[in-house]
């Protein structure tokens, strides 16, 4: 069931979860903690109760209160310090899913895994309050099997529908390691999962060049997860996020170069490129990229880890619509 995003909410804020909570979706929230703030608090609730209870503190020390609500007794709290989120910080917190745990991922980064004491189908609402101020809640479900595909133009990328691996294709056989691996290039997310067909049905087969709509474009708390494979003998690749008269963010790992790219084409003219933080890309190794939009930046994430930020060069994100992805590489799954 699609959801519209809450944007700049007031708080206390309580804000329906329709079709509630299952395997697979995520909760992105992203906002800026005050710099006097001494805790903010986001709840997911089932009526009174609260299935997760996720409470940054501020004070002597900074830390993370985790812990569920039932009836009238909290259980037992579960603390990780330091806290993630600096005071004055912008953040984008996820809460990913699982079948037995939610994972929460913070700027990119995975930080810890909570175990269900409440059953995720329960929930109904999201509760947020506290020294914090909330740009965006943004929902994500996982869809179905991707569509049949239009051929190829040379000379423009075909369009194809939004696809995404199903949650439970990849679980089967995956050590607790792998799995928090997975649910941290989630972003949500939104979220990468490894696609694993059926033994009767042969694997997906996409083409190269790719070309889809996001629809409604970006905004803060969006993301967008591609898993693919570099050839063996690859030169190049590129990922574009584009609006109709140019590219927002030009993603291009060049391997005889041993480095990323990033621009931006605006004007008719491309921009000064930025080529610091490393190529984590290898040909011939799979790889998850996910774009995470943020209020002031890309936050980059290659398999799980954050690798580059790059910052808003085209500020009118409801207007970047477009996928774009071409060159040397093989893909098996995009989430937009």
């Amino acid at each position: 069931m699609y959801q519209q995003s809450y944007q700049s909410p007031r708080l206390p804020f309580n804000g329906v979860v329709k079709g509630g909570l299952h395997e697979g979706k995520t909760i992105t929230v992203t906002g800026r903690v005050l710099p006097s703030a001494e805790r903010f608090q986001v709840d997911l609730m089932c009526g009174s109760d609260r299935a997760l209870h996720f409470n940054p503190r501020y004070g002597g020390s900074s830390y993370v209160v985790c812990n569920t609500l039932q009836g009238t007794n909290w259980g037992s709290e579960e603390r990780k310090s330091p806290s993630p989120i600096p005071l004055g910080a912008n953040f984008t917190v996820i809460f990913l899913v699982n079948h037995d745990s939610y994972s929460i991922i913070v700027n990119g980064a995975h930080f810890m895994e909570y175990k269900h004491r409440i059953s995720a189908t329960r929930v109904q609402s999201i509760f947020i309050d506290g020294g914090v101020e909330i740009h965006s809640v943004v929902f994500q479900n996982p869809a179905g099997p991707p569509p049949l595909q239009s051929p190829p133009n040379p000379t423009q990328c075909s369009v194809f529908q939004v696809i995404q691996s199903h949650p439970k294709s990849g679980r089967r056989g995956r050590n607790k390691a792998h799995f928090s691996q997975r649910a941290a290039a989630a972003a949500a997310a939104h979220t990468a999962f490894q696609m694993a067909p059926p033994p009767y049905s042969p694997p997906k087969a996409y083409t190269v060049p790719y070309k889809t709509v996001i629809q409604g474009g970006l905004y803060p708390g969006k993301n967008i997860t591609i898993q693919g494979v570099p050839n063996q003998q690859a030169a190049s690749f590129c990922i574009n996020l584009r609006f109709n008269s140019g590219i927002a963010l030009h993603f291009n790992p060049r391997f005889k170069e041993n480095t990323v790219v990033r621009n931006s084409h605006l004007n008719n003219k491309w921009g000064a490129e930025e080529r610091s933080g490393g190529m984590p890309f290898h040909c011939g190794q799979p790889f998850t990229v996910m774009f995470v939009c943020d209020t002031q930046c890309y936050r980059i994430i290659v398999n799980g880890v954050q690798m580059f930020t790059y910052n808003h060069r085209h500020f009118s994100h409801e207007q970047t619509d477009i996928v774009e992805i071409s060159g040397d590489l093989s893909l098996s799954s995009v989430q937009v």
